[in-house]
């Protein structure tokens, strides 16, 4: 019997029994498998994005891992789009950006995902090579009825595009 089993159930109890890396393995070489398998729709694509946990960018073997699946799939990195929270990011700071900058030189993109919610938005947006912020959901969803939300979207989109960033707002559901 298949269930479809949604992130938010099983993905903490990976994080607290450290099973993170692994999945994220398992994602990148399915991704990658379904790429080199379906060589027309790769081009229609565009941009593949893979969220990375924190757990995984701690992990000083998952770059030759990465590396080996490129090679073994025959992937442009180009096609690639790593998301990373803002949390882990700055958590894991020194090992996110040496992972960024090892995967951008190959020429993947990044996205800092779930921007907005972290506590330190503001004070690393502008140290973190990336090509993409990504608006959280929270101010997406209010931007119709919610002044603030309003605000805040259109500020962290003059932002972006001051850094020479694309914007991408998570939950949009409706044209306004």
């Amino acid at each position: 019997n298949e269930e479809l089993a949604f992130p938010g159930t099983f993905l903490p109890a990976a994080e607290r029994y450290n099973l993170m890396p692994l999945l994220d393995r398992w994602v990148v070489s399915r991704v990658m498998q379904w790429l080199a398998a379906n060589p027309a729709k790769q081009l229609a694509i565009g941009d593949m994005a893979i969220n990375l946990s924190g757990q995984t960018l701690a992990d000083h073997r998952f770059p030759a891992f990465l590396r080996e699946q490129f090679e073994r799939h025959r992937i442009d990195p180009h096609q690639i789009c790593f998301e990373i929270t803002e949390t882990i990011a700055v958590t894991n700071l020194t090992n996110t950006l040496k992972f960024i900058e090892e995967f951008r030189g190959l020429g993947c993109s990044f996205a800092l995902d779930d921007f907005g919610t972290g506590y330190s938005s503001l004070s690393y947006v502008h140290r973190f090579p990336v090509d993409i912020l990504k608006i959280d959901r929270s101010f997406v969803a209010g931007v119709e009825r919610d002044e603030g939300s309003r605000a805040i979207t259109m500020a962290v989109i003059a932002l972006a595009h001051q850094l020479g960033l694309r914007v991408v707002g998570e939950g949009v559901e409706s044209v306004a």
